[in-house]
């Protein structure tokens, strides 16, 4: 008890933490115009956030840039799950299960308020991808490269058992179920802890910067980047000793830039997720299943929060990455899967949806080679000008590509320097908000925070619980935010503190950025985030001083973001059919 007192009173909002603000992301841009850095990294999603991470803990001075909001795609838009790479035993992908299953374990370790673990049911049928010895088997061979500790391996259930457990199972042709460990977690807060941890360590950090093109010096190598602010339209140019391209769906754009885009390439396909109300998708359990469609493709089912969400589809995309739209059909697959897979209380139709989201992954495609050959695996391209650029793999993974880029890095750096810096330091680095103990004392910070947060602050036990899963150690903060909500704007008291907290703290710049990537509610809290919009963008009107021109545009930003997300065009061509 006395680690965990500890451990609160350390970390008060006057305390550690460092400023994360607008204000903090003009002095960056300023700081990044003036000097000139060791790295610059393009793309604020895991992967970039993950090697600014690595490199400022090397000492290696660094700094970010992100065109939208962080996380803003495709690492807000995963399937949520710190995967232990089951489905790479399918592929005999040995060392990628051994790699990623042990970096689940350090990702847990290190932010444990984002991570939750959660028994994962793996049916199988007559007739199925999986039978009652290859998941054992697998289950088993799993549970061991991934190095899975004892209490948390696999166990196999019978039908009857499988149907007690889960009951809104299909139990036609049911055979059983293996039971094993995966992690749920919030992919857009992940990416946003790793960088507020950059930034406590003093990396230069900015979102809402699009870089316009490539600097180079008398050498031809690249030496820095122009860029122009999405928020004031102000140009400028950032000098780096090294620049590196993370940019996701987008990397090969900046590859265009620097005339490098050839060899291989990204072959962008696009997964979608739908959320639904537990009320008519009441499980109890995280399942993972065969989709009945013979098609080598399988689905999550996870409950959170209320809800279940249900994904991923997997289809060529070769449009816009920014906002890939969900189709009809992709909600038609979806739902019937669903349909076919489990005995709900009523059939599911797309009035049922909630909400959904849309990304695309970044596969590594090699010229003159078919889509079957595309590679899931992360790699890196280094260009005749020096331009590093970095692509594939998966959120799980983004410590030890974050690790093998900035060796490179480092490397070149200590030739062109005659300074030798550091090994990687993040594999015992704890994120921002994991200051709890380590899994080790994670409930028990967790049980004392909670508490507090009923008996000092006047909270239900559900909202305490839900404050102190999203922010940690970092939770204090917004307790100390809630007594001064009971005048302020016509926001209710946790959303005030939250959204003062993310405007101070979590580089807020857009209504969007706290209505869906800082709290989730445009996800999974639908009608509260409805209630809440309007004076979300009024109080952030007031903050900024926008003008009626801006807080339009913000506005409209949200609406059409909304419009994307609750499916409302393919609802209405759904309700115009039936009425038919």
């Amino acid at each position: 008890m006395i680690i965990l007192n500890s451990i609160i009173s350390n970390y008060r909002l006057e305390g550690n933490m460092k400023e994360f603000s607008n204000s903090i992301r003009t002095k960056n841009l300023q700081d990044m115009q003036t000097n000139q850095l060791d790295l610059l990294v393009i793309g604020g999603g895991i992967t970039g956030s993950g090697i600014t991470l690595d490199a400022q803990s090397r000492h290696i001075q660094t700094g970010l840039v992100e065109m939208r909001d962080f996380a803003s795609g495709t690492s807000s838009r995963s399937t949520k799950l710190v995967h232990g790479g089951l489905r790479y035993l399918k592929q005999a992908a040995i060392k990628e299960v051994h790699e990623v299953g042990s970096e689940r374990a350090i990702v847990y370790n290190n932010a444990p308020q984002i991570t939750t673990p959660l028994k994962m049911m793996l049916p199988f049928y007559e007739g199925g991808t999986f039978g009652p010895f290859t998941t054992a088997i697998g289950l088993d061979v799993y549970d061991r490269l991934a190095e899975v500790k004892y209490s948390e391996r696999k166990y196999m259930l019978k039908p009857r058992d499988t149907m007690e457990r889960e009951p809104y199972l299909k139990s036609e042709n049911l055979k059983g179920a293996g039971v094993y460990v995966e992690y749920r977690t919030d992919d857009a807060r992940l990416t946003l802890e790793v960088l507020k941890k950059a930034n406590d360590l003093g990396a230069k950090i900015a979102n809402y910067v699009k870089v316009t093109g490539l600097l180079y010096n008398d050498d031809k190598r690249v030496c820095g980047v122009t860029y122009e602010d999405q928020i004031n339209g102000e140009i400028g140019e950032i000098h780096a000793k090294k620049v590196v391209n993370a940019c996701g769906p987008w990397v090969d754009e900046i590859r265009k830039m620097d005339d490098s885009n050839k060899g291989k390439h990204l072959h962008l396909t696009k997964g979608v997720h739908l959320v639904i109300d537990q009320e008519k998708f009441p499980i109890s359990n995280s399942i993972y299943f065969d989709t009945p469609f013979h098609d080598n493709r399988m689905m999550f089912a996870i409950p959170r929060e209320g809800k279940t969400y249900i994904g991923t589809t997997d289809t060529t995309w070769t449009e816009d990455p920014k906002e890939p739209n969900i189709t009809a059909t992709d909600v038609t697959y979806i739902l019937a899967a669903a349909n076919q897979m489990f005995d709900l209380p009523q059939y599911l139709t797309p009035d049922d949806v909630e909400a959904g989201w849309s990304g695309v992954r970044p596969l590594i495609q090699e010229e003159g080679k078919s889509p079957s050959e595309i590679s899931r695996k992360d790699e890196i391209f280094q260009s005749d000008s020096d331009l590093l650029s970095i692509a594939g793999g998966k959120l799980t993974g983004y410590r030890k590509m974050a690790e093998k880029i900035v060796d490179r890095v480092a490397q070149q750096l200590s030739v062109e320097t005659n300074y030798e810096f550091q090994p990687a330091q993040t594999k015992d680095l704890t994120l921002g908000g994991g200051d709890v103990g380590g899994e080790e004392h994670w409930m028990d910070f967790f049980d004392k925070a909670v508490h507090e947060g009923i008996t000092n602050h006047n909270l239900t036990r559900d909202e305490a619980e839900k404050l102190v899963q999203r922010y940690g150690s970092n939770v204090d903060a917004i307790y100390q935010l809630l007594p001064e909500t009971k005048t302020k704007a016509r926001l209710p008291r946790i959303d005030w503190a939250m959204l003062t907290y993310g405007l101070e703290h979590e580089m807020v710049e857009h209504p969007i950025d706290y209505l869906l990537r800082r709290s989730s509610q445009m996800l999974f809290n639908m009608k509260h985030m409805r209630s809440i919009k309007t004076p979300v963008i009024e109080y952030m009107t007031k903050y900024y001083n926008w003008d009626d021109t801006t807080k339009q545009t913000m506005t409209d930003e949200v609406d059409t973001k909304l419009a994307l997300t609750d499916l409302r065009d393919i609802k209405k061509k759904y309700a115009q059919y039936i009425n038919k």
